[in-house]
Order: structure tokens, then sequence, then C-alpha cells
């Protein structure tokens, strides 16, 4: 694999050619910066300190409006397949407009790292046009020193407009909202949208771009580690649990989303936690639920009383997907380092909207190969922009939109780890049980919590397992703490004729969907495919 020299330092393009950056307020503190927030009238302050702000009507993602600049030192490394490309001349242009929209306005500026192995680690410049957003990232990204601070110089820029609209005919965007990746200017250009979470996402693309050419697995999932040190890898996608499943008392986060997998282990990406909080449970959740009664906490459209400044955590009259994004030291059981060892569990985490999978089995190495490529799950409501209730979608790598390169190379640098380091794999799925969804019921985040803790502890390792005849999955009996009733799917339909008709419908999805992928596997791997009669 070709490996790249991480710095860019001898590239004609410097981030002050960005913008002037004269009259910007420069890394201004929380404190400040809360100040700045509410003085303009971008946010509220809640109950217990947290910062309340609306992203207007975009409240998720946009991923139809992401494009990568194709030029000739990327262009041979993009899966074009997956990755909209935007012209380079059409990029300047659009640079420009929004350097002189932005003129004369007040922008903050954030210096910060992303990567948290020093070998990685990769200085980033982050200007937005509201103050909340520059918390957002102060708070998401790994905050320097003071005295790093004093030479800093960021490798890239990303610069989020998020007033200014694009005009598609003039602009070659697809619509007002832009998300564009340059990677020869090392610039990232958000507008058109108020939602932070494309900061977030967009630094993750630039990861997941860089990485793989040095030989290091890039992640879409969360990491923790128990008193032994046994540290658990959770992929899925946004809804699947990744960071409510990963913030267990009883073991030490590492990170809820975004990972490096390199010779010496895993390594988090990030500084803070981005955490849906729509119906957060004080009791299920005390970690992250307490984020939310914090000063420096940035709440994204959680109904809020006006008056009382209490917060409605359950109303989802703004978006199913309301958020906290909050720095890591928030969580009481957290490693600041955010790194750790090589995993001995990985979870792949799925909402099955279909009601057909088990709470949990266990994949041997081609299954977990299938399931990595596949990456099925249900897209929940608010996620992205007109998703208004679970969809069905297959997400290869648990990530699809922020993947840059072909899903085969992602793909082998997992099989290479989980056969070097042993790893045990499972398929966990947090949707539904008793039937699809509006039929059945949602998965007790009780018992997933009770059955990944048996799976850690090695306490399914002996238990008795059967077959699923559909999915080939190895399904345990039986788990301490969890009914056994609910352990097999199709006991818990009322009607098992109805389970198998959806489960069949389920796995021809699956088929048709991994044909894609069939010929850069292996036959073991195409032979583990669900069985369609």
């Amino acid at each position: 694999m070709q490996t790249l020299d991480k710095t860019f330092s001898d590239a004609a393009f410097g981030p002050d050619d960005i913008i002037d950056l004269s009259e910007a307020a420069h890394n201004l503190s929380v404190p400040a910066l809360f100040e700045e927030a509410v003085a303009k009238g971008e946010g509220i302050v809640a109950q217990g300190g947290p910062l309340v702000v609306k992203t207007g009507k975009y409240t998720g993602r946009s991923p139809q409006d992401k494009f990568i600049v194709q030029e000739p030192g990327s262009e041979n490394h993009v899966d074009w397949k997956a990755n909209k490309p935007f012209d380079s001349a059409k990029f300047d242009a659009l640079q420009g407009r929004v350097s002189g929209y932005l003129k004369g306005r007040k922008v903050y500026v954030q210096d910060l790292f992303i990567a948290a192995h020093p070998d990685y680690r990769l200085p980033i410049r982050v200007i937005t046009e509201f103050a909340w957003q520059n918390i957002f990232a102060n708070n998401l990204l790994i905050r320097p020193t003071a005295e790093e601070l004093v030479d800093f110089k960021p490798e890239f820029t990303v610069l989020d407009a998020a007033t200014f609209k694009a005009d598609p005919a003039r602009d070659g965007t697809r619509t007002e909202t832009f998300i564009l990746l340059n990677f020869a200017k090392r610039l990232v250009l958000i507008g058109g949208t108020e939602y932070a979470g494309e900061i977030k996402k967009s630094v993750f693309t630039i990861l997941n771009y860089l990485l793989p050419l040095q030989s290091v697995m890039s992640m879409h999932c969360s990491c923790n580690y128990g008193p032994q040190g046994d540290v658990a890898v959770f992929f899925g996608l946004s809804g699947t649990g990744k960071t409510t499943l990963s913030a267990d008392p009883e073991r030490t986060l590492i990170g809820d989303d975004e990972h490096g997998w390199g010779e010496d282990g895993v390594f988090n990406f990030e500084g803070g936690c981005y955490a849906k909080v729509i119906k957060l449970s004080p009791k299920a959740e005390p970690e992250i639920y307490n984020t939310t009664r914090m000063f420096g906490t940035i709440l994204e459209n959680v109904v809020i009383d006006h008056q009382t400044r209490k917060l409605d955590l359950d109303s989802d009259a703004l978006t199913e997907n309301t958020r906290a994004a909050y720095p890591l030291e928030f969580i009481p059981n957290m490693d600041l380092t955010g790194r750790t060892g090589h995993p001995k569990n990985i979870f792949f985490l799925t909402a099955d909207a279909f009601g057909v999978l088990p709470p949990i089995s266990r994949l041997n190495e081609e299954q977990a190969m299938y399931q990595f490529l596949s990456g099925f799950t249900a897209k929940l409501a608010g996620t992205e922009r007109g998703v208004t209730e679970p969809q069905a979608t297959f997400s290869t790598c648990f990530g699809a939109p922020f993947m840059v390169h072909h899903p085969s190379v992602y793909a082998e640098l997992l099989g290479q780890k989980i056969r070097e380091h042993g790893v045990n794999c499972w398929l966990v799925n947090t949707g539904w049980s008793g039937g699809a969804y509006g039929t059945g019921q949602r998965m007790s985040i009780q018992h997933t919590r009770a059955l990944i803790r048996a799976a850690l502890n090695g306490e399914l390792d002996a238990v008795p397992t059967e077959i699923d005849p559909t999915f080939g999955l190895e399904i345990p009996q039986e788990c301490p703490g969890v009914p056994s009733h609910i352990l097999n799917p199709r006991a818990t339909w009322a009607d098992m004729e109805a389970y198998d008709a959806k489960a069949q419908e389920l796995a021809k999805m699956f088929n048709d969907n991994f044909k894609k992928y069939a010929d850069g596997v292996s036959e073991a791997v195409r032979r583990v495919a669900p069985v369609v009669k």
C-alpha cells in the first residue's frame, strides 16, 4: 500500500490564504465563546449551564450535497462510485465567493488536533461563522496546550460559512448546501447548512483518506476497555448505540465515534462526544444524561422552556436527531490519553427495523467480513434530511458516506487485524424484536448491555447455541440476566410464518446488496451469505 507523508509543509497553498483573519476571534475560551453566542442570539443557556441552539431547517447531515474535488494528487485513491466529484475550477470560484461573503463579518477560529496518536496527529484549523459552532469544534476535537498553540501550523482547514447559500447553476453544487473536500488545498468548504455535524464528519473523512495510505485502519466505531485491559470496539451508524453502549460505568471509555487501529493499538480521532439525546434516560444512560446539565455542552435542537430553562429531552418537536456535543472529560470513566491496545472483541451494531436478526450472535471471520462490507442497519429518524422513520439501508464499513477509498481497502485492513490479533466478533441487534418497526418493540437497552457484558466476560463462550437457518448466525440459547425466549428472534413473533417471510425479504436484500462486493472477496466470504429459498 502506498505510504503518505502526513505533512504538507512544502505545498504552495497555505491555510492563511483562505480568508482574511486579521479581524477574527482566535482561540477564544469556551466561556468567552458562550458570551459571544448568547449576545448574538445564537442560543440560550439552560439549567445547569449547557448552551441550547437550533440548526434551522437542516437538523441532520446532507450526504447528497457532499463532494470531493477531483484533482491529480488524490483522484486515483478515491472510490468515485461512492463519492461524487467536484470540478476544481468551480471549487476555486466558490471559495472566492465564500471569502467575499465573510469579508467584514466576525468569524471565529479554533486551532485543534485530530488523532490522539502522535505519529498520526494532524493540526487543523476550524473557522466558523457562529460562535457556538466554534465551541462545538473545541468540544469535539483535541485541544492543544498553550505551549502547542505558540508554534501551531495548521495542515488542514475547515471553513464553515453556515449562512452562505450556493447558487447551483453558478457554483456547480446540487443545492444551496455544500460540503466540499479539496485534498490538494487541504481545505473543506461548508455552506448552506447550520448543522455542525458536517464539521465533525468532514474531519473524519480527511482521516479516512490519509490513514489507510499509511496502513492504519480508520473506523466508524466507539471503543472502551475493561478492568483487565480487554479492549472492545463497537462499529455502527448513528442511532445504533455506539455512544450509549460504550459509555459503560464498569469500563473505561476511549471514544464514542471515530478511531484508528495501528500497529500498537487503537487511538481516538477526537477529544469529545456527539451523542443523541432524544428520550435520554438518567437511569439507563447516567453518564451521558449528566452532560446535558453541564456548562460547556452544546445541545442541538433540544426543546427548552424559555421561562424556566428546563429541558425536555423526550420531545421530538424539532427533530428526532437531538444532540449533545461535550468534551471527553465530562464522562467520569474516560481515558484522556485517547489510546489503548488491540481489541479482544468487536461488535457490529445494527438497528434492524425488520425485527428478524437476533439480539446477539457470534461471527466467524468470514461472517465478520460479510457484515462489515454489508453494513446493514436502519437509518433512524432525523440523522439525515428526509428520514422521518427507520429505513433499511446498507452502509459499507458502517460508514459509507465518510469512506474515501474503495471498501475493499478498509475490509482488507480489518481482516488482517482480526486474524493477527485473534479478535472475537459479534453481531448485535439494537433494533426491533417481536415484529418489524410499527409492530414489534425496540430492544431493551438493559438486555443489550447484559448481552454485551456476557460476551466481554466470556460467559457466552460455553453456552449452547443454535444456527439461524437463514442467516447462518450462531445464536446463544442462554445469557445471564436476559430472558432466554428473546434470544431467538423467531420465537418472539406471534406469527412465525410472518417472521419467516420477513427474514427471507431481508436475506434477499443482503444478497442483492452484496453483489457489488462479491468479486473482491474470497469464496469463503461469499459462502456465508444468507440463504434465500
